[in-house]
């Protein structure tokens, strides 16, 4: 592993910002009021529900999978590894690590494992080989 060129005032700000991510993130999470299961006898409201109920596991599904993100960011701060790219092992840039300091990936692993998701799901969608 090379050696990191953030200093520590800069490490004490990324994790400060992800000590407050994961507090938001976390507190989110615990509120799940909105998935509550109503039984009602009107279809229209039956249905409305129904689709509240899905955004709503929707958005719990999206902020676990970013608590984790934080939690391995504040992981690999520790491990004295934030700010290298999981994949390639390189630098990030700063303004990518501003921007999204949970992030594993650095902009360039990010676009191919975006454009590698992206061609398995046309893949799948038109059941290409």
């Amino acid at each position: 592993m090379r050696q990191m060129t953030i200093t520590k005032t800069e490490l004490d700000v990324f994790r400060n910002v992800l000590r407050t991510k994961e507090a938001e993130w976390a507190n989110a999470i615990r509120n799940r009021e909105a998935i509550v299961i109503e039984t009602d006898s009107d279809v229209i409201d039956q249905v409305q529900r129904a689709a509240e109920r899905e955004l709503e596991l929707s958005r719990l599904d999206r902020e676990s999978s970013l608590l984790r993100d934080v939690r391995a960011a504040l992981q690999r701060i520790d491990a004295e590894m934030f700010g290298f790219c999981l994949n390639c092992k390189d630098e990030m840039s700063r303004k990518r690590l501003a921007a999204v300091p949970w992030t594993p990936l650095c902009i360039n692993c990010q676009e191919a494992a975006d454009n590698e998701g992206e061609h398995l799901s046309n893949s799948i969608m038109f059941n290409i080989p």
